[in-house]
């Protein structure tokens, strides 16, 4: 998988990407809420409870609880590749999150999202993240 489909539907999807760590970055609830489907699934096997979170507002709610729990953060993401299939979509994901604790250590996370994109009313949402960690410092 590399970069397959139009030209104009994978900038929507880097876009999607991007916008999604800009949220997590401004701690935007309604801006991160406003990249899923409603039937989205969201996996991050690593964290108990997060598992397999299904529907748009289960995510929300998961992720609002998750942020509330940590501190200020600075969120990155590059999109590694993308297929087209007319309105639906497949890609790899990698984001990047650094952290400053409140007692001043830090903390940077790497890791993969593989994921299922969906467009619907002309707009690119996530389907599905399926997240693994491959690094934290």
């Amino acid at each position: 998988m590399a970069f397959e489909g139009p030209v104009d539907d994978r900038l929507a999807i880097h876009e999607l990407v991007a916008a999604y760590a800009d949220a997590v970055t401004c701690n935007d609830a309604q801006a991160w809420s406003a990249l899923w489907a409603e039937d989205g699934v969201w996996e991050l096997s690593a964290i108990p409870g997060m598992e397999h979170v299904v529907g748009r507002d289960a995510i929300v709610k998961a992720w609002r609880a998750a942020m509330d729990s940590l501190p200020p953060m600075v969120a990155t993401s590059m999109l590694g590749a993308v297929t087209i299939n007319g309105d639906t979509a497949t890609g790899r994901a990698y984001p990047r999150e650094f952290i400053i604790w409140p007692d001043g250590k830090t903390r940077t996370d790497t890791g993969r999202y593989d994921d299922t994109y969906v467009k619907r009313e002309g707009r690119w949402l996530f389907l599905s993240r399926t997240y693994t960690s491959l690094h934290s410092a």
